[in-house]
């Protein structure tokens, strides 16, 4: 279905959104940068995977 291939793609997009985002937190915290940041960064991560979880429900992936 083209509904699936959509909701597919707009998963995969979150998830690989989210996944840059954690290597720039591990970046982060191997560079040694302020707590505030790292954290700040992370819960974007969070948020990122919680969109995809809630599609991936939402859609029956």
């Amino acid at each position: 279905m083209i509904g699936d291939e959509e909701a597919v793609g707009v998963v995969l997009n979150r998830l690989r959104r989210a996944h840059g985002q954690l290597a720039g937190v591990i970046s982060m915290i191997e560079q040694g940068r302020d707590c505030k940041d790292v954290v700040t960064q992370l819960a974007a991560v969070s948020r990122a995977l919680d969109k995809a979880g809630f599609k991936i429900v939402a859609t029956g992936l």
